[in-house]
Formats: C-alpha cells, structure tokens, sequence
C-alpha cells in the first residue's frame, strides 16, 4: 500500500510537470494566506443583530477602497421603496442608486450604506428607522466612513424615511437627495391635517442642509404635490432646497434621478463643518451659515424638436449596418415622419434635435443617433450613443427617393 501511494505521488508529480505555474498555485495560496486577506469590494452581503434579531442588508465598497490606507470615504445611507421589502438582504440593491452605481461605479466613489425593511413594515416605524441608524453606524465604523461627509437618500417609501431620519437626526447628514417621496406618508393620510404646519416643521429641523428633490410631474402613487410643499416651506425657512420636477414621468422618477451626473458631484461638494474650536482666553466664532438656495426646474423629458428639410431627410434615409455586414437600423420617411427600424423589425418615430442628432420621442431619454458626415458633408456613418455605451453603424444605401 505504502508502495502504491509512492507511485501515485510521482505520477501526480509529473502529471504537474508540464504546467509550472499551475503546480506552484497551492504554494502561492499558503503564503498569501500568511497576512490578513484584502478586503473584497463591490456588493457585499452584511448582517446586523438587534434585539436578538438579525438581519441581512448591503453595503458597496468602491475598488479602490482599502482597509489599511487610512482613507476616509464619503458614506450614503440608501432607504429603498415599498417593492424591495423582505429579508433576504438583497431585493434593495436592484434598483434606483444600486443600479446606478452598476451602470456607472466611476461616479459613485462611496461607501454605500443599503439596509432592507422588513416585510409588513414601513420606513418611518421607530424600529426600523433604529435599524437603517445602526447599520449605517456599524458600516461607518468598519469600512472608515467620513462623519462630516455622510449623505442621506431615499426612493417613494424610503423618501417617507429619509425625510423622517433627516428631521431626527438634522446634524447627520452633509446633504440630503430625496426622489418621489415626502412627509404625508400614504398609511397615514391623517397627517394631511397638518398640511399648513408639518412641512414647515421639517424644514425648521434641518435648517442650512441641503436638500435636493426629484418628481416626476405624472406621479399618481406620491403626488409631486408632496414635494412642491417641501420646497416652499425651505424656502419660505431661508433653507437650502433645489426640486427638479420631470416633466412626463411617472412614479420611478428615480433612474432618472440617479442618473443625473451632477448628482454625486453635488453630494461630494457638502460636507459638515466642524464644531469651532477656540484657543485658550479666546471666543469661539461659529463658521458662517451658509446662504439660502432655492432652485425648481421641470426639466423635459426630451428636447424640442426640430422641423427637417427635404435635403437633411434625404441624407439621412438609408440602411445602416454592423461591422458584420448586418442591419441595425433603418431611416425612413413616412406620412411626414421619419422612422427607425431596428434589426427585429420594430419601427420607432425618431425626431431630430439637430440636422445630424436624433432621438426616440417615446423612447429612452438618453439614447441619441448621431450622425456623421463626410467631408460633402454625406452622411456616412450613424452612432448610436446611450448612457452606457456606442455603436457605430456604416451607411450602406442610399434611397433615391422618399
């Protein structure tokens, strides 16, 4: 026995021979197992225990983040809406800020901080909002979270929270990003009552921070209305408050919201002032308030339209295709319209915000066909440019009519 498994060794040995690298791996393994293993980034799953009860949740750590480089990270408390309730510790990150950040980490430089509210439960109870607290404290303390760079958001039942963390917790928060939420929560239509104080009181609390909102001027389950009180109360308060109302969209304004790349740029350019420090036999003098803002845009869904001649239309017809030789798309004029055909068939209107741009009028607002011309100024190529990624189409035909 001793024998065979002598030969079995040597077999495997040689086996091994031919791959190098591949015999040396477990080696390798051991000795980089020797000192503490980096820190994963990205989603990561995470738990929290209160009352005897634990309870899972996420938190995103950007690539770059590192556990022994003493750098401390901006933090984002994220409260999800009514839909992503449960206990699995993952429905939250599929939507409005997680999904952005998967779209675009390089925008995102946070540590992002997504707890999930239990089944049956709502964002404004005591015990949950306890909860959202003590995961962000938790997080805060292990992954090197900034104090004075600690931002607060939330989407339709998670707004209704992040409006009610941010009245109890005012100090906390450098800056505040709310999309389709408000303060009359729809459990509670009592609180409708007290439509001439309570947004009054909310804006009282958080004095100077700043607060940005996000509605879509055709939401039916938040009434944009909730959000247009909240800016005249900050207002009418000399608080900071910008509303960005989307002209068409209905209750998920927040892709929209999250896609915004001012959004991070705005949130990173808060901070919270440290308390004045005075020398001794001197006065403290406290930093100076920051100004009152108040800023409502309705912001289009798409641009305005421009009315194409007869010669533009004629460059721009025609089939366009892959490198493959393929059609994507083609441009045609119909009943006085122009359209897109898509390699399955499927005909869209496009119109044009440029004699060599166009977009889907019904479609994304972001995807746009940009076109490109040859020195005769022929058009030779389409691109088609979306929030993610291009596609270069060649111009193959060229109709000789409409």
């Amino acid at each position: 026995m001793l024998r065979f498994a002598r030969s079995f060794a040597v077999c495997l040995a040689l086996a091994w021979a031919p791959f190098p690298g591949l015999a040396l791996a477990p080696a390798a393994k051991v000795q980089n197992d020797r000192g503490k293993p980096p820190q994963e980034t990205g989603f990561l799953n995470r738990s929290i225990e209160l009352g005897g009860v634990s309870y899972r949740f996420q938190v995103y750590l950007p690539d770059e983040w590192r556990r022994d480089d003493g750098r401390l990270w901006p933090i984002i408390l994220f409260l999800h809406g009514r839909g992503e309730r449960g206990s699995e510790g993952m429905w939250q990150t599929q939507v409005a800020l997680p999904e952005a950040v998967r779209d675009h980490p390089e925008r995102w430089p946070f540590v992002i901080v997504m707890p999930q509210c239990p089944q049956g439960h709502f964002w404004t109870d005591p015990g949950s909002m306890r909860l959202a607290m003590a995961t962000l404290d938790q997080e805060t303390a292990e992954f090197h979270g900034d104090p004075d760079r600690t931002y607060l958001t939330g989407i339709s039942l998670g707004g209704y929270g992040a409006w009610e963390l941010a009245r109890l917790h005012p100090h906390r928060w450098a800056a505040v990003a709310i999309a389709a939420g408000g303060v009359f929560w729809s459990y509670a239509p009592e609180r409708w009552k007290q439509v001439a104080t309570l947004p009054g009181e909310y804006a009282r609390a958080l004095g100077h921070t700043s607060v940005w909102l996000f509605h879509g001027t055709e939401d039916f389950v938040v009434a944009p209305r909730q959000s247009e009180l909240m800016y005249e109360a900050f207002k009418e308060a000399g608080g900071r408050i910008r509303l960005w109302l989307y002209q068409g969209l209905p209750h998920d304004c927040w892709t929209r919201a999250y896609n915004e790349p001012e959004l991070p740029r705005w949130l990173l350019e808060h901070h919270i002032e440290p308390l004045p420090t005075a020398r001794p036999g001197q006065s403290s003098v406290p930093a100076p308030e920051p100004p009152p803002f108040a800023e409502r845009l309705v912001v289009p869904l798409h641009p305005p339209a421009i009315r194409l001649t007869e010669s533009q239309v004629d460059n721009l017809v025609g089939e366009y295709v892959e490198p493959n030789g393929v059609a994507a798309l083609t441009v045609f004029w119909q009943n006085e319209r122009l359209y897109g055909r898509d390699r399955y068939g499927q005909n869209s209107e496009l119109a044009a915000e440029s004699p060599t741009e166009l977009f889907y009028p019904a479609g994304s607002s972001t995807s746009r066909l940009i076109a490109q011309r040859d020195p005769d100024g022929r058009i030779t190529a389409i691109i088609l440019h979306d929030d993610r990624h291009e596609e270069r189409w060649e111009k193959r035909i060229a109709p000789s009519s409409r």
